[in-house]
């Protein structure tokens, strides 16, 4: 669990680190600044959501990831 909770976490920041970087390459011409930091939302839900299925179901301890 705990290698997928840092998978996650690399994710978002690639997706945020690209997205700055089409935010100051396109100057605003184009999408993918958008179409990058909608893909950061999508992937903070879902880690979201893991972590709390995860502690649901079991798979997360009460007193955190160790």
């Amino acid at each position: 669990m705990r290698i997928i909770v840092l998978l996650f976490m690399v994710l978002i920041l690639a997706s945020l680190a690209s997205a700055l970087y089409y935010l100051i390459k396109d100057k605003g011409q184009s999408d993918r600044t958008v179409k990058m930091l909608t893909l950061r939302v999508g992937l903070s839900l879902a880690l979201f959501l893991l972590l709390m299925g995860g502690y649901y179901f079991g798979l997360i301890p009460q007193n955190g990831l160790r």
